[in-house]
């Protein structure tokens, strides 16, 4: 066990994990499969809501598209970034709500879910705590040998899968 509480991974196991970067106009995922001692992607892609569209449309195509995610590639975890902590409270109670949405997620096929904090995953990836957008971004794609850089929200959610795969956490949220 690490000093913070996470196991170090098994270097023999294959483990498939989704990462998810939740949000209400785009929710982010990403799998990747730790191979031995090597990342692999799976698949990645933003979930985008019809502009405009209330909430409670926006949370069930979130959910929906998801699932689809979780039936195509069968995740042995699932992992979530915690939600960022801002000034607007409106903005925030959206956020927690499409968290639940993601949570709802891998909950549906008794998938465990694990949470990671933007410092734990930008540590991990990038190696500084503080790492800018752009930074996640051509790290994961270096770390997964893409031929492009994925798109934003995507990045952050492979971000997020790298993270879980290279240090589990003891227990599930």
């Amino acid at each position: 066990m690490g000093a913070d509480g996470c196991l170090l991974t098994d270097d023999n196991r294959v483990m498939r994990v989704l990462g998810i970067d939740p949000g209400t106009r785009v929710t982010g995922y990403g799998v990747v499969e730790k191979q031995k001692n090597k990342l692999v992607n799976i698949m990645y892609g933003e979930v985008k809501p019809s502009k405009g569209a209330p909430l409670s449309t926006c949370l069930v195509t979130i959910y929906d598209q998801l699932m689809e995610v979780v039936e195509k590639t069968t995740p042995d975890a699932v992992a979530i970034e915690d939600i960022f902590y801002g000034k607007n409270v409106k903005s925030l109670i959206k956020q927690g709500e499409t968290k639940g949405i993601t949570i709802l997620v891998g909950s549906h096929k008794r998938t465990p879910v694990f949470e990671y904090t933007p410092l734990e995953i930008k540590k991990v990836v990038v190696g500084y705590g503080r790492a800018e957008k752009n930074q996640i971004q051509y790290m994961v794609k270096a770390i997964l040998h893409l031929s492009e850089l994925p798109p934003p929200d995507a990045s952050d959610a492979l971000a997020v899968a790298i993270c879980h795969a290279h240090f589990l956490k003891v227990s599930p949220i």
